[in-house]
């Protein structure tokens, strides 16, 4: 039988706590209802025209997982009763409980969110792109939630200049860093935006629910996912997801709040070791 308990971070940031069994948590931060910009200006260092035209959206409450999901939790889960397919119980190439699950497709993350729905009876999924970049920003304007820069003792990504490709390891006024080539254990550096949110920059880049768009022309403004399917099953997707976030891999404009991918694909030939994701829970107010 699961158990939630309802606890206060330090920030008063609102969260619950998914006790997954042998001792494995997955801690949920409450995402507050707003409105905000999606999307980067032309004069945001790195944007590129997929992230326009900028657009107002209006994002409903719903809670998010602090981190992306780890290979305990993803363990935890993909050892509950199938649904629709197999998952690998150790897929990731970078071993380590409390680093982040990747080398998983797209298929095999709704499968988790699928096993984690029916063990808890609340609705998991993935985030919608408007979702996370809200969820991200946190109210915040600026490139990354943590200002108008960013350096490798705040984030996970390459920090090092690369000659061939003209590509550099810093960002803005920023400076260079290192180039840790690997994923590191969530909440490495300690820093978590107002919403109690960790490492929503670089580490791993992040799977969306969102089919994927050249642009925003034509948007959704309500914060759902952007489907070019009505049809619920989304084991019938076709196409290109939503990546989210950057990497370890990554160059720092690869990690804005507002930097934006298209998958190579949904299906299992598609995963690769800079992929994870994480988690999205709606189903109404429980925190007052």
């Amino acid at each position: 039988m699961t158990r939630t308990l309802i606890r206060y971070s330090q920030g008063a940031a609102k969260y619950f706590v998914e006790v997954l069994g042998n001792k494995v948590e997955l801690e949920m931060m409450l995402i507050p209802d707003g409105s905000f910009i999606m999307g980067a200006p032309e004069t945001e260092e790195g944007s590129s025209k997929s992230e326009r035209p900028q657009h107002q959206v209006k994002v409903s409450t719903f809670f998010m997982s602090k981190y992306p999901v780890t290979q305990a939790q993803w363990q935890a889960v993909a050892s509950l009763p199938q649904v629709n397919h197999e998952l690998n119980l150790n897929p990731s190439e970078f071993k380590g409980d409390n680093l982040p699950v990747e080398t998983v497709s797209w298929y095999d993350t709704i499968e988790f969110c699928q096993r984690l729905s029916e063990y808890t009876k609340r609705p998991y999924r993935l985030p919608s792109e408007a979702e996370w970049e809200y969820a991200c920003r946190a109210g915040t304007t600026t490139p990354f939630h943590f200002g108008e820069t960013i350096t490798t003792d705040l984030a996970n990504y390459r920090g090092t200049d690369n000659k061939e490709s003209k590509l550099s390891g810093s960002y803005g006024r920023g400076s260079n860093g290192i180039y840790r080539e690997s994923t590191t254990p969530v909440d490495s550096f300690d820093v978590a935006n107002a919403f109690g949110l960790c490492d929503m920059h670089g580490n791993l880049w992040e799977w969306c629910l969102d089919d994927w768009h050249n642009n925003y022309e034509g948007a959704p403004t309500d914060g759902s996912a952007w489907l070019d399917s009505d049809d619920d099953n989304l084991y019938l997707k076709k196409g290109y997801a939503v990546l989210r976030g950057g990497s370890w891999y990554e160059f720092p404009g690869y990690c804005r709040c507002a930097s934006r991918n298209n998958s190579m694909g949904v299906g299992r030939r598609f995963i690769l070791n800079i992929i994870g994701f994480r988690v999205v829970c709606a189903f109404g107010r429980i925190l007052k």
